[in-house]
């Protein structure tokens, strides 16, 4: 199993560039079954994630005529295989976005119950809720979603919380289904602003998309689907906080500012230095950081996904600072190890408390999760000493070439196998 070995305290310097969004990609693949033909898909992550949506999608019958260069050609013709195994739907959450459009296109789909991080339960309640409402019979049996339809109708569905996911599944399930479905209290994630334009390229009939409310006029069928996917904000945000805690300069070129401007602004409220440009961002650390609260919240609000990594920069900041982390229960799982750095944090629920301290130290340390691995490899490039980093898969699974890149900025990284 491999490990990443950082000595910290090298302040990082220079331009990187970011990778397409790991999230954007996932719905986009599983949209892929609503269409019958070949969809090109360009900037897609080499990322763990987006392999094992691969592999589902061939296992329901996809065939992937290439893959090279970030670029993917997918023909779905064939793909009439209703069953997703629980061996690859149960390493990542988002296998669940195919039990929507097989239900639409099949009538019917045998999808295992979703696994991935270890962050919280993310029950796909209302993904089923949603597709029962529009028509479709299910059960659960032996940790499956059994699921069959005739032609799914239209429907007006509340979210009764915001959902990134179900937003994204019934939407997909809607396109195809008989008449007008209204989605209420949606997420107006940019991946799901993406999705459904990308559907609506596609032949679909969506609006709405970016507020709280979708409409969907149902359609017969969509063309295949041709797009290149836009940059990643958590990767963006991920090396902002990564310049900003080793007092380095850091160009991030590829990305979207408007999407991190909620980190952008908690940046700036600590002290930091940033630099707008239209797709880059300029990131200095120009010395003691004062400490800032923060409270995750679904977009546009400060994300769930830096929440991790914005810790391990307070650890550093003067004074005390709260993170109140309201979208996942079980998502301090590195508070533990930024502790064995020396970082003094302290947790009351949902909320962390943290005292800025004057230095962390390296330690061996092991990854619980995606986005808890970004913060310790963040904590450990400011430490004294090295870092080992265990059970980096859970890294691959969402950052390309995470160590490559810090290296090119002057890290002192490398991974060992």
């Amino acid at each position: 199993m491999d490990k990443i070995v950082i000595e910290g305290g090298t302040p990082l310097e220079g331009t990187v560039k970011m990778s397409g969004a790991k999230n954007a990609v996932l719905p986009v693949l599983a949209a892929t079954l609503l269409t019958r033909g070949r969809n090109v898909i360009e900037g897609v992550p080499n990322v763990r994630d987006v392999t094992t949506m691969i592999k589902l999608l061939e296992d329901l019958g996809a065939r992937v005529e290439s893959y090279s260069n970030e670029k993917i050609i997918l023909d779905t013709s064939k793909a009439d295989n209703p069953e997703a195994p629980y061996d690859l739907v149960s390493t990542m959450r988002a296998s669940c976005l195919v039990l929507g459009p097989l239900l639409a296109r099949l009538g019917k789909a045998r999808v295992s119950l979703p696994g991935g991080c270890a962050i919280g339960a993310r029950p796909i309640d209302l993904h089923i809720k949603g597709l029962e409402a529009m028509g479709a019979k299910i059960s659960l049996d032996q940790g499956y979603v059994h699921g069959k339809a005739d032609r799914l109708k239209g429907i007006q569905f509340f979210f009764d919380t915001v959902s990134v996911t179900g937003t994204a599944n019934l939407m997909m399930a809607a396109v195809l289904a008989e008449g007008e479905t209204i989605l209420e209290n949606v997420a107006k994630e940019p991946e799901v602003v993406f999705l459904a334009d990308i559907l609506n390229r596609a032949g679909a009939k969506i609006s709405g998309h970016g507020t709280d409310i979708i409409t969907i006029q149902g359609t017969t069928s969509l063309n295949p689907i041709d797009c290149t996917i836009f940059p990643d904000r958590i990767e963006t945000g991920t090396f902002m906080i990564a310049a900003a805690i080793t007092q380095g300069d850091v160009t991030i070129e590829n990305c979207m500012p408007q999407h991190v401007e909620p980190v952008t602004l908690k940046l700036q409220e600590a002290q930091v230095d940033i630099e707008l440009g239209e797709n880059k961002i300029r990131v200095k650390g120009k010395g003691p950081m004062e400490s800032v609260n923060a409270r995750t919240h679904p977009y546009p609000g400060f994300p769930t996904d830096i929440q991790a990594q914005f810790m391990a920069l307070m650890t550093l900041a003067q004074g005390q600072s709260i993170i109140m982390e309201t979208v996942f229960e079980n998502r301090f799982m590195h508070v533990a190890e930024l502790k064995r750095m020396g970082a003094d944090i302290s947790l009351d629920g949902h909320t962390a408390i943290i005292n800025g301290v004057k230095g962390l130290s390296g330690a061996p340390l092991m990854a619980t999760d995606l986005r808890a691995s970004a913060s310790l490899v963040i904590a450990a490039l400011a430490a004294k000493g090295q870092s080992i980093i265990s059970r980096v898969y859970h890294i691959d699974r969402g950052y390309v070439d995470i160590e490559k890149k810090l290296l090119n900025l002057g890290a002192q990284i490398r991974r060992v196998k």
